[in-house]
């Protein structure tokens, strides 16, 4: 009697394991999140968050944030227990105008393709600062825009060609405000502003024509002075000719020097202080951007600025292949390298995410809310001795921010530690097909 007792029991226990177990094996198709990232420091300046929380995201969008989400409840779980967890990073100064039928940025190999360059990253949206112009812009929308998985955007280069070289962006006949502003209005979803670059001679006409397409299309410009004997006062740059919401980009560039020509700088190296007009300026809404480049970025600029608490209002990289493999490298190693001049984290991440967004006039980016569309990066931050370097010195750091992830829309783009569970493949390897013939050896 005893036995039989037992074994009622033990078939109890078996059944109401049973049970629990199918109750907690939801089937996938109906788990209410398509991934849910677990532990992970959210930084989400527009939303006031800086803690831990977890991030639950379906059909592409941001659909909760919480301090303790099931991860039951996802079909994915990332682990982000020890990392950061923000917004898609915003770069509003790339040149990705890739191809080989132009010269310089434009349709040129000196532009990269973006997907290869955005998300390993953390990058999730980019603005192309002027490598299309009116002319060319159609055909860019095409090759890049429309070909590309990360959000790409542009700034629309004042010259019909675009950023072609000094025999286009030189050419004053080629800056058609009217034109361009007729573009952006055809484009609106693509074009958030327009940019002047590398011009170089001692007039305000290609500034004027800028500003009127501005004007025309109520739209923010990019300035990237080129040089002048003497130089053109940035004073009257951003206190006469811009407007509140207009940028200049190499902010902490030009001549780093007392000489009069060239681009001027915004600190004055005799006194190492930031000039009053400049502090002035950004007070009356100018915006101040890295566009750090390939030489673009002077620490004598840089350095004094970040102390005094003159902060960029955006971090961008200038990426193109003169800069990528140079000492700026991608926007996680710029971002470190504010930080490693004082330059705290919660700054860095507003400065890469929020600002740009709302600099290009699109305030659903570059922020968590729930409902916006789940652009996220991921990072760690490592701690060690590090170095970070420019055209005129270097400085130590104690600090690196480095991807680990990077959800576009909604899916994992760029994994680099497979923190994913289970770890799916949004583009599995091609199958060949079962007749094909078989590879030589060696290949």
């Amino acid at each position: 009697m005893k036995h039989k007792h037992f074994l009622i029991f033990t078939l109890l226990i078996f059944l109401s394991n049973s049970m629990q177990a199918q109750q907690n094996q939801q089937p996938v198709s109906e788990k209410p999140y398509n991934i849910v990232i677990k532990g992970g420091h959210v930084i989400d300046p527009k939303n006031n968050i800086n803690t831990l929380m977890d991030v639950a995201i379906k059909d592409g969008k941001i659909a909760l944030i919480a301090k303790n989400i099931d991860a039951a409840k996802g079909i994915q779980v990332v682990s982000a227990k020890g990392m950061y967890v923000t917004p898609g990073l915003i770069d509003i100064h790339v040149h990705f105008f890739w191809g080989h039928d132009g010269s310089a940025y434009m349709n040129a190999p000196s532009s990269l393709p973006a997907d290869g360059f955005t998300f390993p990253a953390g990058v999730t949206t980019v603005v192309d600062a002027g490598s299309p112009g009116w002319k060319t812009f159609e055909l860019y929308k095409k090759q890049t825009i429309e070909g590309s998985q990360t959000r790409v955007l542009a700034f629309l280069n004042i010259v019909g060609q675009g950023m072609a070289g000094g025999k286009y962006e030189n050419d004053i006949n080629e800056m058609d405000p009217q034109k361009a502003a007729e573009m952006a209005k055809k484009y609106p979803n693509d074009i958030v502003g327009f940019k002047l670059a590398h011009f170089n001679g001692r007039t305000w006409v290609p500034t004027d024509r800028l500003v009127e397409a501005g004007r025309l299309a109520n739209l923010p410009v990019i300035v990237d002075f080129g040089g002048a004997s003497p130089f053109l006062p940035l004073d009257s740059l951003f206190n006469v000719k811009f407007r509140p919401g207009d940028i200049y980009t190499h902010a902490f560039g030009g001549n780093g020097s007392t000489s009069p020509n060239g681009r001027e700088s915004i600190v004055d190296v005799t006194t190492n202080k930031v000039k009053p007009y400049v502090i002035k300026a950004q007070n009356r809404g100018i915006i101040f951007d890295v566009g750090f480049g390939g030489s673009s970025f002077l620490f004598n600029q840089g350095t004094p600025a970040i102390k005094s608490g003159f902060y960029p209002n955006s971090i961008s990289t200038d990426l193109h292949t003169g800069s990528m493999n140079n000492a700026m490298k991608n926007m996680p190693n710029i971002m470190s390298l504010f930080m490693a001049m004082g330059m705290d984290l919660q700054s860095v991440i507003k400065a890469s995410t929020w600002n740009p967004a709302q600099q290009i006039k699109r305030p659903e980016l570059g922020n968590l809310s729930v409902g916006n569309e789940a652009d996220v990066a991921i990072f760690t931050v490592r701690n060690g001795n590090f170095g970070y370097y420019a055209r005129d010195g270097k400085i130590p750091g104690k600090q690196r921010l480095e991807t680990e992830m990077t959800i576009r829309a909604g899916k994992i783009v760029y994994n680099l530690n497979a923190i994913a569970e289970p770890n799916i493949l949004q583009n599995p390897p091609r199958q060949r097909p079962a007749n094909a013939s078989p590879r030589p050896a060696g290949n």
